[in-house]
């Protein structure tokens, strides 16, 4: 796989979806969790997707459970959860794994493409993010404790002109 657009993945509902279908936006890849100590950085993704969506910069959350059983609800707990506690309306997909031999294709690929602290592959935590240029490559990769609001002079630098 060369690009972001060679994947598919599976939305909380169940619904599969090519990642082609965001061909041209800048993309902002996020392992989430509900019972997590950055969780509250929900409302911060939430504001950069308000903040530069009509600039092309989509969101997009993939839950998952393998960093200490923080994601342990079902697709339609999570829902409810980013629906109720932070109004999330940026994509969310069905709970995947990040690391390990079972780490979702997509996510494989990210990791090779851009590693973390030290030269490491592995995802180390929840909220681990990845910014996605609109020609489909992994510019930059940050660590969980990066707030979304940090990530404004990147994200602005790649977008086109208001």
């Amino acid at each position: 796989m060369s690009s972001i657009y060679d994947f598919s993945v599976r939305t909380l509902s169940g619904e599969e979806v090519p990642l082609r279908q965001y061909a041209g936006k800048t993309l902002l890849i996020v392992n989430t969790a509900s019972q997590c100590g950055f969780t509250p950085q929900y409302a911060g993704l939430e504001r950069l997707y308000q903040q530069y969506g009509a600039r092309g910069l989509v969101v997009l959350g993939f839950p998952c459970n393998q960093f200490g059983a923080q994601e342990p609800g079902s697709a339609e707990e999570i829902r409810s959860f980013c629906d109720t506690q932070f109004g999330v309306t940026f994509p969310m997909f069905a709970k995947i794994d990040v690391k390990g031999s079972g780490a979702h294709p997509l996510y494989q690929w990210l990791t090779a493409e851009k590693r973390g602290v030290l030269g490491t592959h592995a995802i180390k935590w929840n909220f681990t993010k990845f910014l996605v240029g609109a020609d489909g490559r992994v510019l930059k990769r940050y660590a969980p404790t990066t707030k979304p609001e940090e990530l404004q002079q990147d994200i602005e630098a790649v977008l086109p002109p208001a």
